[in-house]
């Protein structure tokens, strides 16, 4: 494969959202590159080895890779070489809470001289509303003739290649001939295309992280009101889902963190001018969950002289990825109330402050799961476990 016979370009294409786009087309025929300007990760995907964990993502990898349809490479060049230039540079929060809304078209005006007429340029990450038309603002001031769409991403980590193929795909576009072109890009993975404007599209984006961020919190905000008066929140939950569909959706207690629902529902308060009471009163239930534990713990065992053992630090079971981990957050207030705090993962890689599973058993005095993954569902101890999340079927009470 060559850097001219690219047909498509992921630009931060070896993250958790750009890698697996750009391997699902490989693995259609589809010549494709991810540029990402991290050699490592860069280097790691063009050996064979994903930075990341990702069902099927290995075999999937290999594939393409001995097809001759897929390269990573941190040369611009292979942006300027397709025809389609999918960028997946996304719209971080601040520690005030502020969206940089100029994250994306500053990305997109840094890769101005790699761009060249006659492109489709595709914003696939969640933007803030009225970025899409920002960055057609910045394509014209460089006197680029680009056509410009936004097809928000809609996958969850660890089903890539299900939801890659199976979710209905939304594609807005300022121009008929934008939503057209992009139409026919993920036409080849999916025969379901919503079309929306591009305004309505981004708040598509945002409408759906907060929505599942709010009913996380409705369910932290139940268990917390179940667990204070002695009730057991599962107990409740399973009284009110058994077999009545109005209610199937109510989720379980848990930490509700990672890289996007906190960050997009704070996206769309700064967007309201910050009256979002209700994604304010959600961050606020979610945001406290750890603390309230912590609170629990403290009254049911006296933390001061206890040993804590963290099992899991990802944000989800069955993930590798700790970016906006409420484990961190359980672990630093741990630090503080108790003795000691100690931290494992079966998943995590990344973090070199993690002991060992059997380190963690035989020096702790108190177990909490941070992460249900399903290493945790079996686990035989005679330590005291609590279990928010009711990864092992005995109920969340503490």
């Amino acid at each position: 494969m060559t850097g001219e016979s690219v047909s498509y370009c992921v630009v931060g294409g070896c993250g958790h959202v750009g890698l697996p786009l750009a391997m699902a087309f490989a693995r259609k025929g589809i010549q494709t590159a991810s540029f990402d300007i991290n050699p490592a990760a860069v280097a790691s995907v063009n050996s064979g080895q994903m930075p990341f964990d990702e069902p099927e993502a290995p075999e999937i990898l290999s594939e393409i890779l001995a097809a001759g349809t897929f390269r990573a490479s941190t040369d611009p060049a292979v942006v300027t070489a397709a025809d389609v230039v999918i960028v997946v540079v996304g719209t971080p929060v601040d520690e005030h809470l502020n969206p940089d809304t100029q994250a994306v078209p500053d990305a997109i005006t840094a890769l101005g001289p790699n761009l060249r007429n006659g492109q489709l340029l595709v914003l696939r990450s969640t933007v803030f509303p009225g970025v899409t038309r920002l960055v057609e603002e910045r394509i014209a001031a460089l006197g680029l003739d680009i056509a410009v769409a936004f097809c928000p991403e809609r996958i969850a980590e660890g089903k890539a290649f299900t939801e890659l193929y199976s979710l209905p795909q939304i594609v807005s576009g300022r121009t008929p001939d934008a939503v057209r072109r992009a139409s026919e890009v993920f036409g080849n993975l999916t025969d379901q295309i919503v079309e929306t404007s591009p305004e309505e599209a981004e708040l598509a984006k945002l409408f759906t992280n907060t929505w599942r961020y709010i009913k996380f919190a409705a369910a932290n905000q139940f268990y917390m009101i179940a667990n204070s008066h002695g009730i057991d929140y599962e107990a409740v939950r399973h009284a009110i889902t058994f077999d009545y569909p109005r209610a199937k959706d109510l989720p379980g207690a848990g930490f509700a963190a990672g890289p996007c629902l906190f960050k997009d529902t704070m996206q769309l308060a700064a967007f309201n001018n910050n009256t979002f009471f209700l994604g304010h009163a959600a961050m606020m239930v979610n945001e406290g969950l750890p603390m309230y534990l912590v609170e629990r713990m403290d009254e049911r065992f006296g933390l001061r002289d206890k040993t804590i053992g963290v099992l899991g630090m990802a944000f989800k079971a069955e993930s590798d990825d700790v970016r906006s981990s409420l484990s961190y957050k359980l672990k630093r207030i741990l630090k503080f109330r108790s003795r000691e705090v100690l931290c494992t993962d079966p998943y995590v890689t990344t973090d070199s402050s993690l002991s060992s599973l059997d380190e963690v058993l035989s020096r702790s005095d108190i177990l909490i799961i941070g992460a249900p993954h399903p290493q945790y569902r079996t686990l035989v101890t005679e330590l005291p476990i609590v279990d928010v999340w009711n990864c092992r079927d005995a109920g969340v009470l503490l």
